[in-house]
């Protein structure tokens, strides 16, 4: 696992980490989704798509984790797995596996509102890319 979630006043927070902003911003959709829905509860057996620009790193998570929750939420779909194939520096896109949201199924946790531009990061270090954010629930 290569994120973690962390407590701010009256939201949460998401850390996540790799050794490129792709694999950060993959984990850091899987940080937000774990608060959602336990990954372990989805099987990954169907794929959807998520995409976002920004004009900065950090505008660029923001959107790309907001269009990630759009997809949770519009489409009814519970995520496993996320995986980034392009980041640029304007430009990410991904593809999140998972399966139609089951409530029967899938125990339900927080609700997530949105990703906010409060205290985001996005930094390179020691050879990783660590990126934060706080979530609105």
């Amino acid at each position: 696992m290569s994120w973690e979630h962390f407590d701010v006043e009256a939201d949460v927070g998401v850390h996540a980490w790799g050794p490129s902003r792709a694999e950060a911003f993959a984990r850091a959709a899987e940080g937000v989704f774990a608060l959602v829905v336990p990954p372990a509860a989805v099987a990954a057996t169907e794929t959807r798509e998520a995409r976002a620009q920004g004009a900065s790193p950090e505008a660029l998570l923001v959107n790309w984790l907001n269009e990630c929750l759009y997809v949770h939420e519009i489409e009814g779909f519970a995520v496993a797995r996320v995986e980034v194939d392009t980041c640029r520096d304007d430009l990410v896109h991904g593809l999140l596996h998972g399966e139609p949201l089951d409530p029967a199924r899938h125990p339900l946790g927080t609700i997530v509102k949105a990703v906010t531009h409060h205290h985001v990061e996005v930094a390179e270090r020691d050879g990783r890319v660590d990126v934060r954010v706080v979530v609105d629930v």
